[in-house]
């Protein structure tokens, strides 16, 4: 089997125009809102939400970034030395409806070291999530809020989310691992 390509540019546009449209929407505007990006794909995503949300409501959302690095459940089985981004939470997150940002959720490992890491600078309101990619397969009882598209890999097939500001173009791909 060769790599089939799912998204490209306009799809994964559209998807994050929904997305955003629907963040607002269910919190009812942007109030409270904040928008945090896990570290790396979920980083650029957030900062292409947080702008169209900006741009839409003409005014400016608190953001970051999160390294979920060392609150995995299996970072020592992945290296001895892991390589840890850097955690930018400029805001205080009392009062605040975050928004947890990824690419794509499977097991929804990822995103329960994501809300502990978010835990530990304090307690918001609400934590929601959004992804760009659900692909099935939970291990934990963790499900998106926004998705922008489900897939149903084949055992085997790998998601990969290219994205411009680290691929050049952007784009989503399954393909055998």
């Amino acid at each position: 089997m060769t790599a089939r390509t799912i998204m490209v540019g306009r799809d994964i546009d559209r998807s994050l125009d929904r997305i955003s449209l629907e963040i607002v929407e269910r919190n009812h505007g942007v109030t409270e809102l904040s928008i945090v990006g896990i570290h790396t794909g979920g980083v650029f995503l957030a900062q292409r939400i947080r702008n169209r949300i900006e741009e839409r409501e003409g005014i400016a959302l608190p953001s970051g970034n999160l390294d979920i690095t060392l609150y995995r459940d299996d970072w020592s089985l992945i290296s001895q030395n892991p390589i840890v981004k850097k955690t930018d939470i400029g805001f205080l997150l009392e009062d605040k409806r975050v928004v947890l940002v990824d690419d794509v959720i499977f097991t929804g490992r990822t995103i329960r070291a994501a809300m502990d890491a978010i835990m530990d600078y304090g307690r918001p309101l609400s934590i929601q999530l959004a992804v760009l990619i659900d692909r099935g397969g939970r291990e934990l009882p963790i499900q998106p809020d926004y998705v922008g598209v489900t897939l149903v890999p084949e055992p085997g097939e790998r998601v990969d989310v290219l994205l411009n500001e680290k691929e050049n173009r952007d784009a989503v791909i399954l393909s055998m691992r």
